[in-house]
């Protein structure tokens, strides 16, 4: 049953992320945990959205859906799992690899980021900050900068909070003045 359960990971944690494809569900750390009926042999797999409302979660079901039935699993279940929630610190080291390799800036660690849990909420910048066109470091940047994932640069800045996906903002080296997206710490 065990290695029931390893086979049916192995083709749900393949699956690519619809949004980041270059990371598959097990790299950007949605694949949350599969399930294997031993009586029955229906497949589980659990995913936990990066967000709630994620607009990719029906695609990424029906991935993993039609991958393990390909892979010979007829009955097949896939399932949210919101508790505990998503959160950046579940990419795993390749995936932040991939990440940096595909010109995407990967989150840091929460703990770098600053703190979790409930907080009060204050309107400025992000947990990463930015480095102002003057060139002076605002918020949680100043103690962790933002390298450039296509140069290493440690100059860069926030141009939007908001990339071509909810999870992602836009950012630019100011060394070698190319733009990045930057996934965002959760």
């Amino acid at each position: 049953m065990a290695a029931d359960r390893d086979l049916a990971w192995a083709v749900a944690a393949a699956v690519p992320d619809p949004e980041l494809p270059m990371l598959t569900l097990a790299d950007l750390g949605v694949l949350a945990g599969v399930e294997v009926d031993g009586g029955s042999g229906a497949v589980t797999a659990w995913l936990t959205p990066t967000y709630s409302g994620c607009p990719a979660v029906a695609e990424m079901a029906a991935d993993v859906d039609r991958r393990l039935r390909a892979a010979g699993y007829p009955d097949v279940r896939v399932r949210l799992r919101l508790d505990p929630p998503w959160s950046t610190d579940l990419i795993t080291a390749e995936g932040r690899r991939k990440l940096a390799e595909a010109g995407i800036a990967p989150p840091r660690p929460t703990e770098a980021a600053g703190p979790t849990g409930p907080v009060a909420l204050t309107l400025g910048p992000t947990r990463a900050g930015a480095v102002t066109r003057a060139g002076a470091v605002t918020g949680a940047a100043a103690a962790a900068p933002v390298p450039c994932p296509l140069c290493g640069g440690a100059e860069t800045e926030e141009l939007s909070r908001f990339g071509s996906t909810a999870c992602k903002a836009l950012w630019r080296c100011l060394a070698c003045r190319e733009p990045f997206e930057r996934v965002k710490e959760i």
